[in-house]
Parts: C-alpha cells; sequence; structure tokens
C-alpha cells in the first residue's frame, strides 16, 4: 500500500498517517507500506519511502504530535480528461511497486485525486482500491460531519483569541482590534472564536464569515456601538469576506494574486479594516493575522481531534482491506450532548470540489455573529490536551524524514 498527504497541513495531518501506517503494518496481507514524498506530484517524479526503513520504535509514535505534513504536500491537479497519459504512467510506477491500496490524506482537491484515480483503475480493470482521509482545518468538506484538523485549529482560534480579548482589556482608552482568520468561502474557523467568550456579551463582540455580505457602512456603526459595552472592540474576520457584488474586501487594498489551482491568495482584509476604523472612527485601531499558527499549532492539539484523526486512518485501511474504493472516511457524529460519533465512507465523487459552509441559520440575521447552535456543535471538538515530548533543549521533539 502506499499513502500520500497534500494540501495544507494541520496539527493532525500525521495522526492521520499514524493511523494508515500503523494499521497497514499490523496487516499480514500488505507486504510493505510506501509513503509518497510530496503526494503524487513527487511520487511521478518517483520519490517515495518504505515506512518499516524511515520509521523505528519511537519515532512512529512522534507522528501524532508532529504538525505539518511529515510526507511533504503538493498542490498538483490531475488533467480532467482520464485519457491523459499521466495516468497509465502513474499506474505503471503502483505496479512496479505491486501497489494493492492507495491512500490519499487532504482536502477538497486532494478527493479530486482520489476521484480520478479510482475512476481510472475502474476505467482500465485496475485492483487497485483509491481511498481518501480527510483533512482540512476549513471543516468545508461534505458528507461529514466534521474534518480532521479543525477541532484542533478551532482551539487554536479560540485560545488566541481569549488571549486578545485579555490583553486588550488592560486599556480604557477606545480601540478596536481585527482579527484576521483563515476561511476562503467557509467560516468554520472564523466562527470558532465565538468559542472565546467566557461569558454573554464578551469579546470579541463582532464575527464576520463569508457566508454572508459584509457590509462596511454597517460594520462602522456595530462598532460604534459597540463602543456602549465595551472600550475595547475585538472583531472576528474570515480572510474571504467580500460585499454585496461579491467582491473579497481584502481587494478593496490590495492586488491579489492566485493559486496552481486558480483560487485567489487572499490576505489583508484585517489591515484594510483597521485602516478604514481608524480613519473613519478616530479611534486606535490594530489587525492580527493568525496565518499559518492556525494550523501548525501542536501546543494547542485537541485531543479529540487527534485520536479521531488516527481511527480515521485506521477505519480507511479495513475499509480499503474489504475491497472498498472510491470513497472518503467519513465522521458520523450520533450525539452532541454527551458527544460521540462513529466513521463511515461516502462516495469520493459526491464530495470532491464541494465546499461545506456554516448553515445560515447559525449565523445571526446581521452577519456579525452565531447562534447557540454552532457552539453545541464545535465545543466537543476542541476537547482534551494533547502531552507533546519535548528535547533535552525543552522544546517539542518533532519527528522529520531522515
Amino acid at each position: 500500500m502506499i499513502v500520500g498527504q497534500s494540501g495544507g497541513p494541520t496539527a493532525v495531518i500525521n495522526s492521520s498517517l499514524y493511523g494508515v501506517v500503523a494499521e497497514g503494518i499490523r496487516q499480514e496481507a500488505v507486504g510493505h507500506v510506501y509513503g509518497m514524498i510530496n503526494g503524487i506530484e513527487g511520487f511521478l517524479e518517483g520519490r517515495y519511502l518504505d515506512f518499516e526503513e524511515a520509521l523505528l520504535g519511537e519515532d512512529i509514535e512522534k507522528l501524532k504530535t508532529t504538525p505539518g505534513a511529515y510526507l511533504g504536500s503538493c498542490r498538483y491537479k490531475l488533467p480532467e480528461s482520464l485519457e491523459d497519459p499521466v495516468y497509465p504512467l502513474l499506474f505503471q510506477k503502483f505496479e512496479e511497486l505491486d501497489i494493492g491500496y492507495f491512500f490519499y490524506i487532504g482536502g477538497n482537491d486532494s478527493m479530486d485525486t482520489v476521484s480520478k484515480l479510482s475512476r481510472y483503475a475502474e476505467k482500465t480493470g485496475s485492483s487497485i482500491r483509491v481511498i481518501g482521509e480527510p483533512k482540512t482545518i476549513d471543516n468545508d468538506l461534505v458528507l461529514t460531519d466534521h474534518t480532521p484538523g479543525f477541532g484542533s485549529a478551532a482551539r487554536y482560534v479560540a485560545s488566541t483569541v481569549r488571549e486578545i480579548v485579555t490583553d486588550a482589556n488592560v486599556y480604557e482608552t477606545r480601540s478596536v482590534t481585527i482579527v484576521e482568520i483563515m476561511g476562503r468561502h467557509a467560516g468554520w474557523l472564523t466562527a470558532a472564536a465565538a468559542l472565546a467568550r467566557k461569558s454573554v456579551g464578551d469579546n470579541p463582540l463582532l464575527i464576520y464569515l463569508p457566508e454572508t455580505a459584509f457590509d462596511q457602512e454597517a460594520f462602522l456603526e456595530k462598532v460604534k456601538t459597540c463602543f456602549e459595552k465595551n472600550p475595547n472592540v475585538i472583531v472576528c474576520v474570515s480572510e474571504g469576506i467580500h460585499d454585496q457584488e461579491g467582491t473579497f474586501i481584502c481587494e478593496y487594498d490590495n492586488s491579489v494574486g492566485t493559486d496552481s489551482f486558480g483560487h485567489k491568495m487572499l490576505a489583508g482584509c484585517g489591515k484594510y479594516l483597521e485602516n478604514l476604523v481608524r480613519q473613519r472612527l478616530g479611534v486606535k485601531a490594530r489587525s492580527v493575522e493568525l496565518n499559518v499558527s492556525q494550523r501548525c499549532s501542536a501546543s494547542m492539539m485537541s485531543a479529540t481531534d487527534q485520536q479521531e484523526a488516527v481511527g480515521a486512518g485506521k477505519f480507511g485501511v479495513r475499509a480499503a482491506l474489504k475491497g472498498e474504493t472510491g470513497k472518503m472516511v467519513s465522521y458520523i457524529r450520533t450525539s452532541s450532548v454527551p458527544y460521540r460519533m462513529t466513521y463511515g465512507l461516502e462516495d469520493v465523487n459526491q464530495i470532491c470540489n464541494q465546499e461545506k459552509t456554516v448553515p445560515l441559520s447559525w449565523i445571526t440575521e446581521d452577519g456579525s455573529d452565531v447562534s447557540e447552535e454552532f457552539l453545541l456543535y464545535a465545543l466537543p471538538l476542541i476537547q482534551g490536551t494533547v502531552e507533546i515530548p519535548l528535547g533535552a533543549d525543552g522544546l517539542p521533539a518533532f519527528v522529520s524524514r531522515k
């Protein structure tokens, strides 16, 4: 079997990898467990490793407490046409390694890869089983209650915003702090900032998601109203907030490029709003962009998130050995209080290139906050603290490829 990682890393993407690798090594039907270095792109260039040689003893256990992508990642999109010569080349390489099972850990675009490979295998009569392992801090994969990585990132956001609130409260002078959080079209992670509140009416007083249109004039009026409650106003915004016409707020002030998938590279709405508040309201303003810390903080790893990611990895291997293919492992919530979940399988063709957004019913009518339903949904996912092994220097002992 062979496994790869793709797209942006998370705090628990290596926990999913651990689950796949550990279960693969345990299964007698699997002779070797290989890893693609830098995903499908690296594998096409002949870069892979054998896990039994690469990870020994305690090192494999440290995968569960190491953020980032141990195997390295890529943002490589397979051609739309299954007639493209890249497909027979890939399957020739699989045959050379006697691969019977293929696992890809990633988000929307990674599930596109799983879809194409499984459809090509079916078309050509290949017996290779192809399974997608979900991953994304954005929590925007459809047909799953939530995704590995979201719980840890949400915990980081909630904890960091609470720290920012505590810091801002030391002054009585009016001030506005804009916290910019990842989220292009789905505001799940920004919504997690609501978990930072210690009581009703606590900061952050305003939370804006990309699911609803952002009105600058209404925003400024809301800030002025918030000053009646607290001289220090914390505002949390998704990087992808946009106006009624669909123009990203960051585009008002910046020229933005695109990534390899054609997605606009969003950044800067926090800085734009900082300047807007300072100029229009005449108060102290600052912006904080949480950036990659949201996805690479092992110190804020949720134990629930980690345990579920490991379980998803193992579940996927067992499913593939039973003959399942063209599926993504899904999370099925059976209860919120007390929290319970189980694993399932969904047709990857119904998942890839789709986005799950925060339900509008979970966003207040004026678009400036989230409801209790979101808190009930998210709170179980951030529970539990993971003890990170430390090195002799007192810093985290992360495992990396030799």
